[in-house]
């Protein structure tokens, strides 16, 4: 895979996740946005708002600073203040997605090579998206199991239904 191929799949990648944690959350009761499903749990809104924090971080001034800012609060980003409403929350997590999407499409394949640093520690740009790519899809997953357990019944399936993968991998005519 060429680089300006490699840049353009990740972009692809982080949309498909932020489309499948926002196709979960759609499906959950705004009173299931904060609830915990045990007191060491994470809620949705935590983890939204963790993973928004996170990419504020690290993808302003992705190529010149480094990836954990000095006014970043990443504790508080574990805690509900007065001020995490539901629309905070997800205002947080679109300015993050926007921040994450905008500098990943800045890149050119040159910028693969470049060393950037995450807590002081170097990176190659490439290891620095694979980094967070897979942290972020890790969160994703605990949002879509969270919206599945709050949907319950309700929950339709954002990928291949049970029952329907023969359907799916049948062979395109």
């Amino acid at each position: 895979m060429n680089a300006q191929a490699y840049v353009e799949d990740c972009l692809l990648q982080f949309k498909k996740l932020k489309t499948q944690a926002d196709r979960a959350v759609a499906q959950i009761k705004n009173e299931h946005f904060f609830a915990v499903i045990d007191p060491e749990s994470n809620s949705i809104a935590i983890i939204m708002k963790h993973v928004a924090g996170n990419m504020k971080s690290r993808w302003t001034d992705f190529l010149i600073s480094d990836g954990e800012k000095a006014n970043r609060d990443r504790d508080n980003e574990f805690e509900i203040d007065a001020i995490d409403s539901q629309k905070n929350v997800l205002t947080a997590w679109e300015e993050g997605w926007e921040c994450t999407l905008t500098a990943i499409s800045l890149l050119t394949p040159q910028d693969l090579d470049t060393i950037v640093t995450v807590r002081g520690e170097p990176h190659t740009v490439v290891q620095a998206i694979n980094r967070q790519l897979t942290h972020y899809a890790a969160h994703v997953g605990q949002i879509v199991f969270l919206a599945k357990h709050f949907a319950g019944s309700n929950w339709q399936t954002l990928s291949i239904p049970r029952g329907k993968s023969k359907e799916y991998s049948a062979p395109v005519r």
